[in-house]
């Protein structure tokens, strides 16, 4: 796999440009060919061997996006070890938590992290994430900033180690099936699963996907913002622009550091040709006005893309015509973890050939879509909505959650037999177009990061004063979904703010701060059915105010409950406003 990403480009071009590194303090940014990117891949593989890293073993990389942070995942990849990034935002809890599902033997960390001009301490956040995992061996540390951190006993200085490195490192013969990297996600469910893609498929696919949904031409300069902690850094980052031989930016920054023109200024400097990022931060920047943008000279963008949850109207028509000048090709690409790449999306297609704005449209080659009826049928013609379903196998498919095939079956393959269930309701137009219409289960998109309900529930149930919660996603101005959760105190407590505040700061150090609930609501109590079951769609028709349509409550243990609700609602709303 390394060999298809680095050695092949090496042979040919040593020195294109592999990565360009735009790192978060602004115009400094850094240029890796693709033979300095074999030699730091090599030397840290070597220095991983060193210590005794094996084939099959797991890695932890819990680091910003950054030339090492890329060489780790491929160091990794070239001497047959399993990598798992963990997400630089994430909780010591959260990632001690995937350590231990994965049973990671090291960790490679920063020192500390930077983004948007504050210091992250990432060190700080191992050496607590370790104490409880016997697994760990060692913890490599890469040295981001001058500051000092403590070093203990299972501390490695990685620069250090690789400067005593060989510079070659024999890639490890592998298999087409055997492990890449896991990539853990949300569920429906509490426990985030550890999602596995293989080498040669998921190789492929992300390789294809990248070239033809995007149209990457030789020399272009591919600029997709992604943390390489979520798949679209893995696919689109790093290992389908590589096996290209593209030139990858790597975006450590935020879209509104140091101001609000921070991407459309790296694009004139870096010459950005194609541009991939989420509708949130579109959303974020539309607010700020088209001065930020039209400051800049974007010409050299050729086309956009759009990730991480569908895009809404007024995001895709100011993408379009502010950005892109009316002259880019603009693709909403509707994919998943599981999916590995790209599987609905405008392009590739004939020529010239129709994009309607918000809409992912085309299946890419080899991906067969199907809408499911309640009952499990397909729904044949058009102008129909239904469950989203993929009805033939395709090569960057998860293969299965590691340590758990039988929940990989149960969450998609038991819905609708025969077929990969994706989780998403769609629509498909009179002309046989897809649109992802959202999630069909209690699963949130919060900036287009993916969050089970059940996972802030669980995490805020740990409060002693809140026997109960129920959290559910609403309508949110820039994030696109937001959290709102209804919570049950027991009977004595005083200090409702208190707690609240309390509930805050439990959720974001056991997942992480996004994940904070933006509203919280006291209830007396929540709406049950006779079998128990919280009926939280009642609850989102009271956030999203459609009260006068509550559908069938005849389920609900005590239909009473939900005035109940109702008035603890519009009276939290009038005190909020």
């Amino acid at each position: 796999l390394t060999v298809n990403c680095l050695d092949q480009h090496v042979e040919k071009s040593p020195n294109r440009v592999a990565l360009i590194w735009e790192r978060d303090e602004p115009g400094t940014a850094v240029h890796v060919t693709y033979r300095e990117l074999l030699d730091l891949t090599c030397r840290l593989a070597n220095t991983l061997k060193k210590y005794g890293i094996q084939k099959g073993d797991k890695v932890a990389i819990y680091m910003s996006v950054s030339p090492l942070s890329v060489a780790a995942m491929l160091a990794c990849a070239r001497i047959g070890a399993v990598h798992t990034v963990v997400f630089a935002g994430f909780s010591a809890e959260s990632l001690a938590g995937r350590i231990m599902d994965s049973g990671c033997k090291a960790v490679i960390t920063y020192n500390q992290g930077v983004r948007g001009g504050r210091i992250i301490e990432l060190k700080t956040t191992v050496d607590e994430a370790v104490k409880n995992c016997p697994s760990i061996k060692h913890v490599f540390v890469a040295q981001r900033t001058d500051n000092k951190v403590q070093m203990g006993d299972r501390d490695i200085p990685l620069e250090e180690e690789m400067a005593k490195a060989a510079s070659v490192c024999t890639p490890e013969s592998m298999d087409s099936e055997d492990m890449l990297f896991m990539l853990y996600t949300s569920g429906s469910t509490g426990k985030p699963k550890g999602i596995v893609h293989t080498q040669a498929g998921y190789l492929l696919y992300a390789a294809l996907t990248h070239k033809y949904v995007f149209d990457y031409q030789q020399g272009d300069v591919f600029g997709c913002v992604a943390d390489i902690g979520w798949i679209t850094g893995h696919s689109y980052v790093v290992y389908g622009p590589l096996c290209n031989g593209a030139t990858s930016v790597l975006f450590e920054s935020t879209p509104v550091y140091p101001d609000p023109g921070r991407y459309w200024e790296a694009v004139q400097r870096l010459k950005i040709n194609q541009f991939y990022g989420a509708p949130t931060a579109i959303r974020l920047l539309l607010n700020y006005g088209e001065e930020w943008v039209k400051k800049y000279d974007r010409s050299s963008l050729k086309t956009l893309g759009s990730v991480g949850e569908p895009i809404n109207h007024e995001a895709w028509q100011w993408f379009y015509h502010v950005v892109g000048e009316g002259r880019c090709t603009l693709v909403d690409t509707w994919w998943q973890t599981e999916t590995g790449g790209i599987c609905i999306a405008p392009r590739p297609s004939e020529e010239k050939a129709e994009i309607i704005p918000a809409m992912a449209m085309r299946p890419f080659f080899g991906i067969v879509p199907v809408l499911m009826d309640e009952n499990g049928k397909v729904i044949e013609g058009n102008d129909v909505s239904g469950a989203l379903c993929i009805a033939q196998p395709w090569p960057g498919m998860a293969r299965t959650i590691y340590g758990d095939h039988q929940r990989f079956v149960d969450a998609y393959f038991k819905a609708y037999p025969g077929y990969y269930f994706t989780g998403d309701g769609a629509y498909r137009t009179k002309k046989g177009y897809y649109q992802i219409t959202g999630r069909m289960d209690d699963v949130i998109n919060i900036s287009g990061h993916r969050l089970g309900t059940a996972e802030i529930e669980d995490a805020m149930a740990d409060h002693p004063e809140v026997p109960e919660t129920a959290v559910i996603g609403y309508p949110h101005k820039i994030k696109g979904e937001g959290a709102f959760a209804f919570i049950v105190l027991k009977e004595q407590t005083a200090h409702i703010d208190h707690v609240k505040e309390e509930l805050k700061t439990i959720v974001a150090s056991k997942i992480a701060k996004y994940a904070v609930p933006d509203h919280i609501l006291v209830v007396k109590r929540l709406p049950k059915t006779r079998s128990g079951k919280i009926m939280r769609r009642l609850l989102r028709k009271v956030v999203t105010e459609q009260s006068g349509n509550m559908g069938d409550v005849t389920t609900l243990d005590d239909p009473s409950v939900v005035k109940e609700i109702l008035d603890a609602y519009q009276k939290y709303k009038k005190s909020s406003s």
